[in-house]
């Protein structure tokens, strides 16, 4: 048996009126193929490409290992110099991948490879990061702190993107307290004897090629697989939905500070407390 997941659609390319009315506004997810073919980057940016112009510099890395109560928020697991990491990519599969990497700070240069699109939406121009991963490393379902709308450029192989909309939080195990599922869910081949909530759950999914762009609404969940070696980059723009705003600035400045407190407090008994009700709140529903 398989997750119930709808074909996200796709169009060759898309107007700004179209994008507004057809996907922002409904909130539903596109992939469009054909939008960045006119960017240097189109042309020029591969692994081999950052290796040249990032390869001196140090990147913090991230496996799948499960949350522990000593990790800060979004705190690396490892560093490596970018040119040891993509011969890494390149050689053999690993479970690194790079998260949220800032290439506006880190290597200005890559500015002049793209340009901001106009999907109606004022995008955040001080945040477009960069997310690389070998063959087979997945980042775990997630929604992002600040429920924003995505738009998800990949470049060089493939990747897989698997999305749910806030309404499927009762089937998911959301982790309270976090913006995260359980972490112990394979969600590209789910033990249904184990999570049976997962069932009753509807979600989208696609394969990103390169140069594809895939547009995630607001605080869609979202867990990504490298079928191949490869990066993406997203640029956000801020969610407009009142709830999804609300939702964010609790996230931000309250609900990541009693997770931070908690943790200090009872360590890692915060954390399996958290995962045992992931469990139980879903099966009260379900």
């Amino acid at each position: 048996m398989k997750l119930n997941l709808e074909d996200i659609p796709r169009v060759k390319n898309i107007s700004k009126d179209d994008f507004i009315k057809h996907y922002f506004k409904p909130q539903k997810p596109v992939v469009i193929e054909q939008f960045i073919e006119d960017w240097p980057a189109y042309s020029k940016w591969s692994l081999d490409y950052m290796k040249e112009v990032a390869g001196d510099k140090t990147v913090p890395l991230y496996d799948d290992r499960p949350v522990d109560y000593k990790d800060g928020f979004n705190e690396a697991h490892a560093t490596m110099k970018m040119s040891e990491y993509v011969d890494l990519l390149k050689r053999e599969p690993t479970k690194y991948r790079i998260f949220l990497w800032n290439i506006l700070k880190e290597v200005p240069q890559l500015q002049k490879d793209y340009s901001y699109p106009d999907f109606g939406l004022r995008l955040m121009k001080g945040l477009p990061m960069l997310f690389f991963g070998g063959k087979d490393s997945y980042t775990f379902m997630h929604y992002d702190i600040d429920l924003a709308n995505i738009f998800h450029f990949h470049f060089e192989g493939k990747k897989q993107c698997i999305l749910f909309d806030q309404d499927q939080n009762d089937y998911l195990y959301k982790v309270p307290h976090s913006l995260i599922t359980r972490e112990d869910i394979d969600f590209n081949d789910p033990d249904f004897e184990k999570w049976p909530a997962l069932k009753k759950a509807k979600g989208w999914v696609c394969e990103l090629n390169h140069g594809e762009v895939l547009y995630m609404p607001e605080g869609y969940w979202h867990y990504m697989r490298y079928i191949t070696p490869g990066f993406s980059m997203s640029l956000r723009a801020i969610a407009r939905n009142p709830k999804n705003l609300g939702k964010a600035i609790y996230n931000v400045f309250i609900m990541r500070s009693i997770d931070n407190v908690m943790r200090r407090i009872k360590g890692q008994k915060w954390i399996d407390w958290k995962n045992e009700k992931a469990i139980s709140n879903t099966h009260r529903f379900n």
